[in-house]
């Protein structure tokens, strides 16, 4: 990947090898690390897409990505190396940016 990745910018990524309850297989992934971060090291931090949606769970958020219908798995959130990042698909919504940052500060802040 010649630029690095940027935050808000949705990726396919390969979440394999998994355990317990994890997201596995190829899932689209939205980073939302920031670009200094993302920069230098060699790891995102992102958060799975899914098309299963659950519009009452607190930990996710509804989205459009790739002109379909999808959620942000907030509570699938990880760190994962730049490697498992495998093509640009989209970008998040400007109107879904501020509300996913709220949802990620509410779920792990204080």
């Amino acid at each position: 990947m010649a630029a690095f990745p940027r935050r808000y910018v949705i990726y396919l990524a390969d979440l394999n090898p998994t355990v317990g309850g994890e997201m596995r297989k190829v899932h689209p992934v939205v980073v939302v690390s920031q670009n200094d971060m993302n920069r230098f090291l060699d790891t995102v931090v992102v958060c799975p897409l899914t098309s299963v949606l659950h519009p009452r769970w607190r930990g996710r958020l509804q989205v459009r990505c790739a002109g379909r219908d999808a959620e942000v798995a907030v509570d699938q959130i990880r760190t994962i190396s730049k490697r498992r990042l495998r093509q640009r698909l989209d970008r998040l919504p400007a109107a879904d940016c501020a509300p996913l940052r709220r949802l990620v500060a509410e779920m792990y802040g204080e």
